[in-house]
């Protein structure tokens, strides 16, 4: 459903198909981009550990899967006083899109 701002909400489905977390975004890549950047970073973009994301678009039956990583990155030389030296990048890759039936 979408809201007055535009953005929709993706639940984060587990393997047991409880819903633990939910993000919002204007795109479901948006909402698993957030996903992504709460995985256990790795030391770089080659490194890190690929993790399936489901995400069920809510007020649907649509659950989109993604592929997501991410890794520890040195903030940029522009930064703001208040950004850490290191920050987590992510980055994700659809897989498909199931219909789930309940």
């Amino acid at each position: 459903m979408v809201r007055e701002d535009g953005k929709r909400n993706f639940a984060l489905r587990e393997g047991s198909g409880d819903e633990s977390s939910v993000f919002s975004g204007n795109t479901p890549r948006q909402a698993a981009l957030k996903a992504a950047r709460r995985l256990e970073p790795g030391s770089s973009e080659s490194s890190a550990d690929r993790v399936e994301l489901r995400l069920r678009e809510k007020g649907t039956d649509k659950v989109h899967i993604y592929e997501g990583w991410a890794w520890e990155e040195t903030a940029p030389d522009d930064k703001p006083d208040w950004m850490p030296q290191e920050i987590t990048e992510a980055n994700v890759s659809k897989q498909g899109i199931e219909h789930i039936e309940e």
